[in-house]
């Protein structure tokens, strides 16, 4: 049987096109023991995945002629392993293609209580660094103030929401006034600025007349070295992404001052992985299932249709396009 994948053509030598991918057809691979054959039914597209070009990321770097890799839900068309059954719905690195084998080992099988794209935003990856980086690293109380960069972004969506449960005040960081719109109006954050504006500065500091507490940062650049100057006193900034210096071979300045600024206000700047917390993996998913339930937790979804439309979606997101998780409809389980 032939199916399509999406493989690297070329190298970004600065952002990446659609001429850096070629869509090819192949035989579909043979299932050999303790392996899985999956259907692919969704992709989740993140920035992090032009990072892997450059192996700059937590996986080794791409190279042409690589099937383009990515997190992704599918169902089992054929097993060689006890584990798992023909009908399965699972989760793993699936890539962008259609059909994929992998080991049995590197599956996690789904129970489905709810439709299918949320294991990729709020009930998977993307939900639980948001609660783990917004709780567990940055540590926010009620009464504090949470800035968050990226905030009209997959993860930068929920953390806010989440802030705003806990009782603290929102601001968020973004690139288009549709976005502070977006942000304020429908997702109750209490402020929201432009960082394409040139009174960013200005703005974030009117924002935040009492300084930042803790700082959730999903860009880096210009925009952290920004927040870094309205840190408060014991502040913390929560280091989650890099999207600014992803997408070029010439990244901007980073944070000045450092350390000398975390210093002199006692500052905790931390990166960290979702994986580092995978032993609180049930707690973050009782409260986010509670929050869906309740109708207080809003999920943004940017789907695009196809397995054809992935590099542009990947495009998209790096260049700010988006609202919410971009991800990949490929198919529909049978």
């Amino acid at each position: 049987m032939i199916e399509r994948r999406w493989r690297v053509a070329a190298m970004p030598e600065e952002q990446l096109d659609s001429s850096h991918f070629e869509l090819v057809t192949a035989e579909r691979p043979e299932v050999l023991d303790g392996q899985v054959g999956c259907r692919v039914l969704w992709i989740s597209i993140d920035a992090a995945q032009r990072a892997w070009f450059q192996g700059v990321s937590y996986r080794d770097a791409l190279h042409i002629g690589d099937t383009m890799p990515a997190f992704s839900i599918g169902q089992v068309v054929e097993s060689r392993s006890g584990d798992f059954v023909p009908g399965d719905i699972v989760s793993g690195h699936l890539g962008w293609q259609d059909y994929s084998v992998v080991d049995a080992d590197e599956l996690t099988r789904i129970e489905v209580k709810a439709p299918l794209s949320r294991y990729l935003s709020v009930l998977g990856i993307t939900g639980l660094t948001a609660y783990f980086g917004l709780f567990a690293v940055g540590e926010a109380k009620p009464g504090e103030t949470v800035v968050v960069s990226g905030a009209a972004g997959a993860t930068g969506s929920l953390v806010g929401q989440m802030a705003k449960l806990r009782g603290c005040r929102v601001v968020g960081i973004c690139g288009s006034t549709e976005k502070q719109e977006w942000l304020t109006s429908k997702l109750g954050f209490d402020a929201a600025v432009n960082y394409r504006d040139e009174n960013f500065r200005a703005a974030l500091k009117q924002a935040c007349p009492d300084g930042i507490d803790v700082f959730f940062d999903n860009v880096g650049g210009t925009t952290l070295d920004v927040a870094l100057s309205r840190m408060a006193h014991r502040g913390r900034i929560v280091c989650c992404g890099v999207v600014s210096q992803y997408d070029t071979t010439t990244p901007s300045r980073g944070a000045r001052g450092v350390p000398g600024i975390l210093i002199g206000k006692s500052i905790t700047m931390r990166g960290f992985l979702y994986t580092d917390y995978v032993e609180r993996s049930d707690e973050a998913m009782q409260a986010l299932q509670g929050w869906i339930e309740e109708g207080t937790l809003i999920v943004a979804e940017d789907i695009l249709e196809g397995l054809e439309k992935a590099p542009q979606g990947l495009i998209g997101v790096l260049n700010g396009t988006n609202v919410g998780k971009q991800l990949i409809h490929v198919a529909d389980p049978s």
